[in-house]
């Protein structure tokens, strides 16, 4: 009746694998702007400029410059989008440095 389908629909339990690939499929292929990674000693520093969110093999990357700045096996990421929808921030076991990260990933202007 209102075109709503299964798939469009996240599963309820943020925690789940399912959730987790939920939001990857729906980040990946996202073009940025730029790339920031969140500390708490520094606080939050730009790691990259422009680039690309993707899930490949069970990974989601964000590469940028040629360079994958972070990887992490999907159904262990934990992304939610900022209020704005402007980008999301992503948490997870970094398989680049091999320790837990936060980075924020802003999108390039568009609208769907």
């Amino acid at each position: 009746m209102f075109g709503f389908k299964k798939k469009d629909k996240p599963p309820k339990d943020t925690n789940s694998p399912e959730f987790r690939l939920y939001m990857c499929r729906k980040l990946d292929g996202m073009s940025l702007k730029y790339v920031l990674e969140r500390d708490a000693v520094n606080g939050d520093r730009v790691i990259g400029k422009g680039g690309v969110l993707s899930l490949f093999e069970g990974d989601f990357s964000v590469i940028s410059g040629g360079k994958t700045l972070f990887s992490c096996k999907a159904d262990e990421l934990r992304a939610w989008e900022f209020m704005s929808l402007d980008g999301a921030t992503l948490t997870g076991f970094d398989k680049i440095q091999g320790k837990e990260r936060t980075v924020m990933a802003y999108y390039t202007y568009y609208r769907d």
